[in-house]
């Protein structure tokens, strides 16, 4: 039990690292209000590269070697659909846009502040949603962390490095709506850091789900499963946002800077 137990903390201190990165994205917002988005695209797009490059080259390739081609491709899409089927369900976290404040010259104008607070709502709650969702997203990746950490550190570090990366943006995408609607640096950061939470949390449910006597074969499975569910991750929602926010040559040079830097670690 003790080398499962240590399993466990590894994970632990890997997936916290995970969760507080969206604490470092709320803060870039907290300090200074417009962040720079080509570099967040930068970043997306290395982070993307990084989870790509472990989803095929690492996860889905030890599989197909220790369990054989066929089984190892049916892992890697079972864990393909299993994420696609949740993804359906999950709220797209997007950057909302913060709206800039009509100046009002005219006292009497309260329909422009109707306006703003109906908007506050709005993008509040697209702010809540984003929490939610990006919540939803951490618990899977807290997983991963966890069985790439019950692999090997190698696996487990790289892992956690690539969703840290990822994590920053995500934690712009709770913090920026928040704090447009709230005003309130604590709440932004708060809600943001939370959202983090999710990635322990996942660590800590499948150390308690999966025995330390799992069978290897349905480890490698599993594994190859975490690949298919970060390679769909990675396309749905990190490429687009990278490409989005740093324009798609320079996207795509990042994924595969990311890529040549996981290969080369």
């Amino acid at each position: 039990m003790g080398l499962m137990d240590s399993q466990v903390l590894v994970a632990l201190a890997l997936s916290l690292l995970g969760g507080f990165s969206t604490s470092i994205g709320a803060l870039f917002v907290v300090l200074s209000e417009t962040p720079n988005l080509k570099t967040l695209g930068l970043l997306q797009g290395f982070a993307a590269g990084l989870m790509l490059s472990i989803s095929f080259l690492d996860l889905a390739h030890n599989a197909i070697n220790s369990i054989g081609f066929l089984k190892g491709n049916l892992w890697f899409y079972a864990g393909v659909i299993f994420f696609a089927v949740i993804a359906n369900f999950i709220p797209e976290p997007k950057l909302a846009p913060v709206p800039h404040q009509e100046k009002n010259k005219k006292n009497g104008d309260e329909r422009n502040k109707d306006i703003m607070k109906k908007h506050r709502r709005q993008v509040l709650f697209s702010g809540i949603i984003t929490a939610v969702g990006i919540s939803l997203h951490n618990f899977p990746e807290g997983m991963a962390v966890f069985l790439g950490s019950m692999k090997g550190l190698r696996v487990g570090l790289n892992l956690a490095l690539a969703i840290s990366l990822h994590n920053i943006p995500e934690g712009v995408a709770v913090a920026l709506p928040i704090y447009f609607a709230t005003k309130s640096k604590w709440q932004a950061f708060k809600l943001a850091t939370l959202s983090g939470f999710a990635e322990p949390l996942g660590v800590i449910v499948v150390a308690y789900i999966f025995p330390s006597s799992l069978n290897p074969e349905i480890l490698e499975g599993l594994l190859a499963s975490v690949g298919g569910v970060m390679a769909f991750l990675t396309l749905h929602e990190m490429l687009p946002l990278a490409i989005e926010y740093s324009g798609q040559k320079r996207a795509v040079k990042a994924v595969f800077v990311g890529m040549a830097f996981m290969s080369a670690s």
